[in-house]
């Protein structure tokens, strides 16, 4: 009996390996993002820590600035009540900066927390939807199978019903042919 359903099979294995490998390429997918959040998270403190020092550096210049001026007589008084307000202002200019900051960080660690939430109930729906399919593609796989053999045994039922028919027309033939010759 020839065996028609290795293929079959062959086809339905590759159908679930694709399945399967396409479920770990959307989680491979989601971890990666995952990861690219952890490091913009990283990047703003990074990205913090240089603009609160630009800042700073600034504000060292404008000191340095008066610092200068205040050997010009007569400016002294001047230049501390500027160096006061100049304080007072880079001052707010920090807070302000340090608050922007932590909300923009508050913000994205809120928006990478609910994604991830989301993202991992649907890995699980995911999970749940390929298992339904899976099985349902084996019991497909079973009935594919079963028809194949049906079919197959039914072929060479078929084959043996003409083979037969072929060798009582033979006979006939050579009986007929026996029976004109005598």
């Amino acid at each position: 009996m020839t065996d028609y359903t290795t293929p079959i099979t062959a086809t339905f294995e590759l159908q679930r390996q694709a399945l399967l490998q396409s479920q770990r390429a959307v989680e491979t997918s989601f971890e990666f993002q995952k990861e690219m959040t952890t490091a913009a998270l990283e990047s703003l403190d990074v990205q913090e820590t240089s603009q609160r020092q630009a800042v700073e550096f600034l504000q060292d210049n404008v000191h340095r600035t008066l610092d200068a001026m205040e050997g010009i007589p007569g400016a002294a008084g001047m230049t501390e009540e500027v160096r006061a307000t100049v304080d007072d202002q880079y001052a707010q200019l920090l807070d302000t900066h340090a608050e922007a900051f932590e909300t923009i960080e508050d913000e994205v660690d809120e928006g990478a927390d609910s994604y991830n939430e989301m993202m991992s109930e649907y890995l699980d729906t995911l999970d749940e939807q390929l298992e339904t399919l899976l099985d349902a593609h084996e019991e497909f796989e079973d009935h594919s199978v079963e028809a194949t053999e049906q079919v197959s045994e039914q072929v060479e039922e078929l084959q043996d019903q003409v083979e037969d028919v072929q060798a009582q027309i033979q006979d006939v033939s050579e009986q007929a042919a026996e029976a004109i010759e005598a």
